[in-house]
């Protein structure tokens, strides 16, 4: 067996890596900060369970990940465009996301991941900048020229109850959303934009104070959160025998920033095609292109019928005898949206034509 070597320790990097590694491969991870998770500091990001009927503890499993990491189920949340709330609920035992901290602190997926590629036998180098042409898989995370969504914010230490509620309105978050996060004594606040990223630090400050409207916050030992998101319809999953794995490839959510669920499953499947010798490209597409085109569509739909307060979406969704469910409809590619397809793909080149789509 040769060595394989990967370019980048995040989620997906390292996905592939335990897999590898556990396979009897030797593994070298190359990555340029001095730790996994280096630019998150403990902040909460959510890994959401209506995208797929497979429950993600379940999905871990599957992928030969142990749950070695805050894993925290959530039923309940809250949305509010300032006017009017929408309070939902999952089905019982079938919980809407899980909460996981990311970056390099006890507990958090990053962590995590680290720890079982290390038991694995997997050689992280850190602070090491690799050659790509001479990586076998590619997991360097967002495409820089293909930046749709910026997330700032602070996460904190906490007395405050759990909770989960995000704020749809322009001022907080121009065409995305807010959130504000409580698990376990940990919080999280960050307004998402997927335009006008210069009004980002505005848009922070609008979200700390409707936030502090709506609940009594507790905020202790503040620290900076946030990052960028990339999106490609056209993704390279392979190119000159190298693999591409989560946002390096193009996957992401383009409605909510929901990527990391992706983003392992492509670690994993890049795994698999080196070990069982099977095609990559294929697997990936045809696990991928119909999300990814319903996720097209989703942000089609977010932008012109948001109608700047969204409460037509919200009433929509809150009409439905199962939310989450109606959500999971939403996220792979229905009837409807195989329809609506051929307009917003039109109309979404031209809003985004920095994008491949």
């Amino acid at each position: 067996m040769k060595k394989i070597r990967i370019a980048g320790a995040g989620p997906s990097g390292l996905t592939a890596a335990i897999n590898l590694a556990k396979a009897g491969y030797e593994v070298d991870v190359f990555e340029k900060a001095p730790d996994v998770g280096k630019h998150l500091k403990g902040g909460l990001q959510g890994l959401e369970n209506w995208s797929d009927k497979k429950d993600i503890g379940d999905e871990l499993r599957e992928m030969n990940l142990g749950i070695n990491f805050d894993l925290d189920p959530f039923y309940n949340f809250s949305v509010s465009n300032g006017r009017k709330s929408w309070d939902f609920e999952a089905d019982p035992g079938t919980p809407a996301f899980y909460l996981v901290k990311r970056g390099s602190v006890p507990g958090s997926l990053d962590y995590g991941l680290k720890e079982q590629a290390l038991q694995s036998g997997v050689n992280i180098r850190f602070q090491e900048k690799a050659p790509l042409e001479e990586m076998d898989i590619i997991a360097t995370g967002p495409v820089k020229n293909e930046v749709f969504i910026a997330a700032k914010g602070i996460a904190f230490d906490t007395s405050m109850d759990d909770m989960a509620i995000a704020f749809v309105d322009d001022r907080a978050a121009y065409l995305g959303y807010s959130y504000l996060l409580v698990t376990n004594g940990s919080g999280c606040m960050c307004t998402v934009l997927f335009d006008r990223f210069n009004n980002v630090g505005n848009c922070l400050e609008n979200t700390k104070r409707i936030f502090s409207e709506m609940v009594e916050l507790d905020i202790q030992n503040p620290r900076p959160d946030g990052g960028i998101g990339s999106f490609s319809l056209g993704c390279q999953f392979e190119s000159n025998a190298q693999l591409y794995v989560g946002e390096a490839a193009g996957l992401q959510d383009m409605v909510w920033g929901f990527g990391m669920r992706s983003a392992m499953r492509s670690g994993y499947l890049a795994a698999r095609s080196i070990i069982h010798g099977e095609d990559y490209e294929k697997a990936a597409t045809e696990c991928f292109r119909n999300k990814l085109k319903a996720s097209l569509v989703n942000r089609y739909i977010w932008e012109r019928f948001g109608a700047r307060n969204y409460s037509m979406i919200f009433d929509a969704l809150k009409g439905t005898r199962n939310p989450p469910k109606y959500m999971q409809s939403f996220h792979n590619f229905n009837h409807l949206q195989r329809i609506a397809y051929p307009f917003a793909i039109r109309k979404m080149r031209e809003r985004y034509p920095e994008l491949s789509l």
